[in-house]
């Protein structure tokens, strides 16, 4: 089983930064599209980023232009710089791969965009 840490949320104002970390064992994630996933507050969980194993990147309309989705294959480890948060970025973000695993088990991490 695909164990994966998340790390680097926290509580952030309103056009502050933050940078997500996702660290994976028990698999190389170098061939596989990864992502970013938020879920927010009563909401269901929604992909907002990915990076396939060839360094391509697609983004939801919402964070294009403000975050960006990265991988160090070295490191076995997925990033996520978020700039200009935004109230409604908050939530707890999960990396995992795309399509979604459910047998790839990771704790998430909250983001909290607030004054």
């Amino acid at each position: 089983q695909v164990q994966l840490v998340e790390s680097g949320g926290g509580l952030v104002q309103p056009g502050g930064s933050l940078r997500l970390s996702c660290t994976a064992s028990g698999s190389d994630l170098s061939p596989i599209t990864m992502g970013w996933y938020r879920q927010a507050p009563g909401e269901e969980r929604e992909l907002v980023a990915a990076i396939t194993g060839y360094y391509t990147t697609n983004y939801v309309d919402f964070v294009k232009g403000r975050f960006t989705i990265s991988r160090d294959n070295a490191k076995n480890t997925v990033y996520l710089q978020m700039s200009s948060l935004k109230p409604e970025d908050t939530g707890v973000y999960y990396c995992n791969r795309v399509p979604w695993g459910s047998d790839w088990g990771g704790r998430g991490t909250q983001v909290t965009v607030s004054t």
